[in-house]
């Protein structure tokens, strides 16, 4: 298919949507970033303390697992309003309830203050975020996709994922400054870590300025002119997509569980526990050195994927950092802070090749009138296979073993699921997205492994 000229109209709104996407994401990401980061470093005294020395830790990665578990719910309904009202309507509702919870945390009393109420509190506070991050992504990533020319899906889709390491950036910078600058040692742990999560609402405020600015995107807009809307877009989704879903889910769940060992706190607790003791704010640091890294290789990789297809990106992506997972706990084990960084540079190039073409691979898989439902529930349920309780599995298994070697073969082991499922999808590079194309795009995206033993 050859895409449509691109009038300067048009160049200027994708320029929009970019602009609107990345900063949207990068918001939403960021808010959910500190919040693991704080479970890594501090949260387990400041609001679990009740549950002993033992279980603290585990309990605090837990709640950081939590909120995936309503992630498929916030996908559901956000769903429902994508394929029923629009992309941009659910964006500005999941961007509004994240930063509110985000924000309601920088408020919340301690444990110490009001006992138990304290986690129960802040659980209800992450089953929002919980809630809001499932939704979100969809949204960002048809929008960004659903603008773009056809040949140019992979790069422009790359936009929302560049709000995962973006996020990660800001949430470590930000955290870095408090912890070095602004209130080092005790006056972080008073009211320093505070101020991460009272700074969303200033984020909030931007992105939603920045998101009602951008269009609708054109494939709802002739989906609503038509008066094409599915009335039961998720009823729709099972009936006829379920396998899709699960095996378009599973090839997430290898970046995804690797991915939240720094995103969900854990290396920042591992390299800051006993023995290594490494300085919290060169760990932040290095984290965000690998975060700025994975940035360009997610923009880079959904740019490759445009050239050599998504699947291709993909199957080359998990080979690169299953090599790279039986290095990184080594390096971080001499307790420098220049090896942990590169321990986390490694992985990057593997982490953006895995997640750089994602937008475009699975709004393709999906036709139109379920594109929303389907994008956001497949991608939900990765999260919750892959990264929900990756830090707190990490946890358990270096408590049992006593060594990182564990965790690095539970890693490659979702890239081997994932490596699989990879292999059973088509790639559907530049398929028509719109409505004059939904009959080729019901036609099955999943290889028959019969036809395949065969060939």
């Amino acid at each position: 298919m050859t895409a449509a000229p691109i009038t300067d109209h048009s160049k200027r709104e994708r320029r929009r949507v970019t602009a609107a996407t990345l900063i949207g994401t990068t918001i939403e990401w960021y808010d959910y970033f500190v919040y693991a980061a704080m479970a890594g470093l501090l949260f387990g005294d400041l609001f679990f303390k009740g549950a002993g020395p033992e279980f603290k830790s585990v309990i605090t990665f837990a709640t950081v697992g939590v909120s995936f578990l309503f992630r498929p719910l916030g996908a559901i309904i956000a769903g429902h309003i994508g394929d029923r009202f629009g992309r941009r309507v659910a964006l500005m509702i999941t961007l509004i309830t994240m930063g509110v919870a985000t924000a309601l945390i920088g408020l919340l009393p301690t444990y110490d203050a009001i006992g138990i109420a304290a986690p129960i509190l802040l659980l209800t506070l992450r089953v929002l975020q919980g809630l809001s991050a499932g939704g979100e992504w969809g949204g960002a990533a048809l929008l960004a996709v659903e603008h773009a020319p056809a040949g140019q899906r992979g790069v422009f889709g790359a936009a929302p994922q560049l709000g995962v390491p973006a996020g990660m950036v800001l949430a470590s910078g930000i955290m870095a400054l408090m912890t070095g600058v602004i209130s080092p040692g005790d006056a972080f742990q008073e009211w320093g870590w505070r101020v991460p999560f009272l700074l969303s609402v200033f984020l909030i405020v931007v992105g939603y300025l920045v998101r009602r600015s951008v269009e609708e995107s054109p494939v709802f807009t002739e989906i609503a002119e038509r008066k094409a809307q599915t009335k039961a877009p998720l009823k729709e989704l099972f009936r006829k997509h379920w396998r899709l879903v699960i095996l378009a889910a599973l090839t997430f769940i290898g970046m995804n569980a690797t991915g939240y060992l720094t995103t969900g706190g854990f290396i920042q607790k591992y390299a800051t526990d006993d023995p290594l003791n490494m300085d919290t704010t060169f760990v932040l640091l290095a984290v965000l050195g690998a975060a700025i890294a994975q940035l360009l290789f997610t923009w880079w990789a959904g740019a490759l994927s445009d050239k050599i297809g998504r699947r291709t990106t993909y199957l080359i992506g998990w080979v690169l950092l299953a090599a790279t997972m039986f290095m990184l706990f080594p390096l971080v084990n001499t307790g420098k802070p220049g090896m942990l960084l590169l321990g986390l540079l490694i992985m990057t190039p593997g982490l953006g090749m895995t997640y750089g073409p994602q937008p475009a691979w699975f709004a393709e898989l999906f036709p139109a009138s379920v594109r929303f439902s389907g994008v956001s529930v497949t991608y939900a349920l990765g999260s919750i296979l892959g990264g929900a309780f990756s830090p707190m599995i990490s946890q358990v298994l270096l408590e049992r073993t006593g060594s990182a070697n564990a965790i690095a073969y539970y890693l490659v082991g979702t890239m081997v699921i994932a490596f699989i499922a990879t292999l059973l999808l088509k790639d559907r590079s530049g398929i028509d997205l719109g409505m004059d194309n939904e009959e080729e795009q019901l036609r099955s995206p999943i290889y028959s492994l019969r036809k395949r033993a065969q060939a």
